[in-house]
């Protein structure tokens, strides 16, 4: 009952603080206004979220986990490229879902476009390289320090999930982006697993 409870208030938190931040800019918007819109206490707030940043990346937060947690159920002969597409074409979805795609498309503009919730995502984005990583070296067989591959390909994979975003956003949501990570993919496969071998 508690957790339950707990993610309702987190969600309406979220809900209007994204409501807020989409129409007023994210400068323009208060905690105290965040707070009201969802009809809680600034100490509530507090409770839920260190800063009006971690409401909006909270959006995007658990991406990393779910990117892992998808390679790591890939099978083990898997050509690396298509294990890795898998992985982040579920985060993608996860963030760019085509049901609300307009809350989507001014979610992922704020984070992009504003310099301390982008400072924010790129933090977040380092541990996801961590974990990608460790579960690439773990699928070859090697310690994450053994050799540059799965860090370089956690790191490719990455920015390809950031530049479909980019190119999604900038485009005002016209391209599909499961389309463009697809696209993305084809262009990094040959050193994927070529390199994998």
């Amino acid at each position: 009952m508690a957790q339950r409870k707990r993610r309702l208030v987190s969600g309406e938190l979220t809900e209007a603080a994204l409501q807020l931040l989409a129409s007023k800019g994210f400068d323009a918007v208060t905690i105290d206004e965040i707070a009201t819109a969802a009809g809680v206490s600034k100490r509530t707030f507090f409770r839920y979220f260190a800063s009006k940043e971690d409401v909006v990346v909270q959006f995007l937060g658990d991406l990393g986990a779910g990117m892992r947690e998808e390679l790591a159920a890939r099978p083990a002969g898997e050509r690396p490229s298509a294990a890795l597409l898998h992985a982040v074409s579920v985060s993608l979805t996860a963030c760019t879902p085509p049901d609300h795609a307009e809350r989507a498309l001014c979610v992922v503009r704020l984070i992009l476009r504003t310099p301390a919730l982008r400072a924010r995502f790129m933090e977040r984005q380092a541990r996801w390289r961590e974990d990608l990583t460790a579960e690439l070296a773990r699928r070859q067989g090697t310690g994450a320090d053994a050799g540059l591959y799965p860090r370089l390909a956690a790191g490719m994979a990455l920015t390809a999930f950031d530049a479909v975003l980019e190119r999604w956003s900038d485009g005002d949501g016209a391209e599909d982006p499961l389309a463009l990570l697809e696209r993305a993919f084809a262009l990094m496969a040959p050193a994927l697993d070529g390199a994998a071998l």
